[in-house]
């Protein structure tokens, strides 16, 4: 008995979802220890450091306690690709800050009641170093 014949529609279509299947696959790197990663989460204090990121693409959440109703934002980064970028929202969850981690400087947020508030690091293959600390004035 010999094996059955695929007829080169099919070589197509095998070969097509061989290259989605790798593509999938290809999503790029989450941060591990060799990135060194630093995160101090206290009341009126958020910091944020990991070095030397290849290709990572994840999306941190953290719950942050901001006694005060805006924050200051120092952003010290030195990205060499990828995108990264810093969002914050307020008590009730309206978006007060939002800013590309390419961009080094100290910031303020918008005005928000104060209590529990949300910092989100978008990393989408994002290369190199990224600092940030986000605190009550």
């Amino acid at each position: 008995m010999s094996a059955p014949r695929f007829g080169p529609r099919l070589h197509r279509l095998a070969a097509a979802l061989l290259l989605v299947g790798v593509a999938a696959c290809d999503s790029g790197n989450v941060i591990g220890p060799e990135n060194e990663p630093e995160v101090t989460n206290v009341a009126d204090n958020f910091q944020w450091q990991v070095s030397n990121l290849s290709n990572v693409t994840q999306t941190l959440t953290y719950t942050w306690q901001n006694t005060g109703t805006v924050a200051n934002v120092d952003q010290a980064t030195s990205p060499s690709g990828g995108s990264a970028t810093l969002t914050i929202r307020d008590a009730d969850g309206t978006q007060v800050y939002g800013r590309g981690l390419s961009e080094n400087g100290t910031f303020q947020t918008d005005t928000g009641p104060s209590g529990s508030w949300t910092i989100v690091v978008e990393l989408s293959g994002a290369d190199g170093t990224f600092n940030f600390r986000v605190q009550k004035p």
